[in-house]
């Protein structure tokens, strides 16, 4: 490295570099940056609620400025239990701080970038600093809060504290370069689409044009807390695994101890049959003493062995009944199969859970919507980057015609696809598009096969009512000429010989035709046995 090289060599912080690309974070169109500020303030008004197990309920309101500028105020106000003062900074002004990061726990978000990322787009855009209101803690404290970039540090100025009986947190904002749209790619669509897989909560949005929708929430029940997760050893590295042992060795005298109570489901009985097969290996070696060779060793001994699946309760789905109820609201379909698959693990020993729902015909066909897919992960709308994101490309490798589809992107259909996981493996800071991992991608296509050998059972039943309505209409139209023979040669009346012929032609066809309508009406059913069948089975093996 020469002289003048040293000179112009600098340390960078972690906002700085935010700075100079914040398009990796979504702000990249105004649309787009608009509906990811909603999406990052949303995301930590759900999660905050649900954790302090209070049911959500949150208020958007998006003011014009100036439309010339794409100027706009962004409030976003909920009930959950606010943020205690000494974290307000680093929650809003920080980038890479928080909760997050360093959990394997199920959460919308996992970084701790998103609402840091918003304060600095707003200084970035319009020069202001963000107003938060926390009320928490019997305290209502009022802020104002800046990022130092070159420190990555929270700057914050607290304007009032006043007595409170309440609890939530207010977020007033103002930026410019931002455009609304009430379009598939909006805030209002994103908002309906968060309700959809989370009737537990209530959101309100004050549109720019001083339009108010309330999406109200059909449950009460606030979903399941999903518990903090260890590593499965089924898909842990050699380099995750020494790491995990550095990290701990303090705490632990012995390896075989660290191991069974850092990873999941590793019994003494385990550690035993994992001694047996790498003998040269002392499991009850010191945790400081572990090498990368030792670590090379376990890990391929895991690849060998025979493991139960990941706790379920550590990942929390949508819910098969969520999905139907939230499709029959939304498109009233004539025909629904949704899926849910037992969890699985990625790389890493990361659980993870699919669930897919097909919806076909209803109102889908009278919106004119054809071939949609709809991407969620942890119950998070995907609206953008569908092109880079292993939903999308999983589904577009689907046969449809095997499935009596011809035309996936003609057909009235959509398809609902959710990845819920203790971290998701998003291809950017974006949070819009899943990163192709083998094991998610054959779970994914699973999935939607047994959906669509639902659809194609039920498509190949309509079918057959059209072929039995074809055939009795072809026998009908003979009955006039047939009663009019058999009067010539029985010498019964025409009209008594037609009514009685009717009568046959209608008995029988009509008995086939219920017949097949029953088969129908039992289909979802029967998907909804198989699928507990499968569910209770994996749940048994735990």
């Amino acid at each position: 490295m020469t002289n003048k090289q040293i000179d112009h060599f600098k340390e960078h912080s972690v906002a700085e570099f935010f700075k100079k690309n914040r398009q990796m974070l979504g702000f990249s169109g105004k649309v787009r940056s608009m509906t990811t500020i909603v999406h990052e303030y949303i995301t930590n008004s759900l999660d905050a609620a649900e954790e302090a197990h209070i049911l959500p309920e949150i208020y958007v309101a998006i003011d014009e400025i100036d439309k010339s500028l794409g100027h706009y105020r962004i409030t976003v106000k909920d009930n959950g239990p606010g943020i205690p003062e000494k974290h307000i900074g680093k929650a809003l002004g920080m980038m890479l701080a928080g909760t997050k990061f360093h959990r394997y726990i199920q959460q919308r978000g996992q970084q701790g970038i998103g609402a840091a990322g918003c304060t600095m787009y707003a200084l970035l855009t319009s020069g202001q600093p963000v107003k938060a209101i926390s009320e928490s803690n019997g305290k209502r404290n009022e802020y104002v809060i800046k990022i130092d970039f070159k420190t990555n540090n929270p700057v914050v100025d607290k304007l009032s504290e006043s007595v409170s009986e309440t609890h939530g947190l207010v977020v007033i904002a103002e930026f410019k370069d931002l455009k609304y749209e009430k379009g598939n790619r909006g805030p209002y669509e994103y908002l309906r689409r968060t309700v959809l897989v989370n009737p537990h909560a209530k959101i309100t949005i004050l549109e720019p044009d001083g339009n108010i929708t309330v999406f109200p929430r059909s449950t009460n029940e606030i979903p399941k807390k999903p518990r903090e997760a260890r590593p499965h050893p089924l898909g842990i590295a050699t380099h995750d695994l020494l790491e995990l042992v550095k990290a701990k060795a303090v705490k632990y005298k012995k390896l075989s101890l660290l191991l069974q109570n850092e990873l999941s489901r590793v019994s003494a009985a385990k550690v035993k049959d994992i001694a047996q097969h790498i003998p040269e290996i002392n499991l009850n070696m010191r945790p400081e003493n572990f090498s990368w060779e030792d670590s090379e060793k376990i890990a391929r001994t895991f690849k060998r062995l025979k493991w139960i699946a990941p706790p379920t309760d550590v990942v929390i789905p949508i819910g098969r009944d969520n999905i139907l109820n939230a499709f029959r609201t939304l498109f009233n379909p004539e025909f629904l199969s949704v899926i849910e698959r037992p969890p699985k693990v990625y790389k890493g020993g990361v659980p993870f859970i699919v669930e897919v729902g097909i919806a076909y015909g209803g109102d889908i066909t009278r919106l004119g919507k054809q071939g949609e897919i709809m991407r969620f992960a942890n119950r998070v709308p995907l609206l953008f980057d569908a092109g880079g994101c292993t939903l999308t490309e999983t589904l577009k490798t689907m046969e449809w015609k095997r499935y009596s589809l011809k035309k996936f992107e003609e057909e009235p259909i959509i398809v609902l696809v959710n990845l819920s996981s203790v971290y998701i493996p998003y291809t950017s800071a974006g949070k819009q598009a899943i990163a192709g991992e083998e094991d998610i991608n054959l779970e994914i296509k699973n999935a939607v096969m047994e959906a669509a050998r639902t659809i194609k059972r039920y498509l190949s039943g309509k079918k057959s009512e059209r072929e039995i309505e074809y055939k009795k209409k072809a026998i009908l139209r003979y009955v006039n000429e047939l009663s009019f023979d058999l009067e010539v040669i029985t010498g019964n009346n025409k009209d008594r010989l037609k009514e009685e012929l009717m009568k046959i032609v209608e008995s029988k066809y009509t008995l086939v035709s219920h017949k097949k309508k029953e088969e129908q009406k039992t289909l979802v059913d029967d998907v909804s046995v198989d699928n507990k069948k499968k569910m209770d089975k994996h749940k048994q093996g735990e």
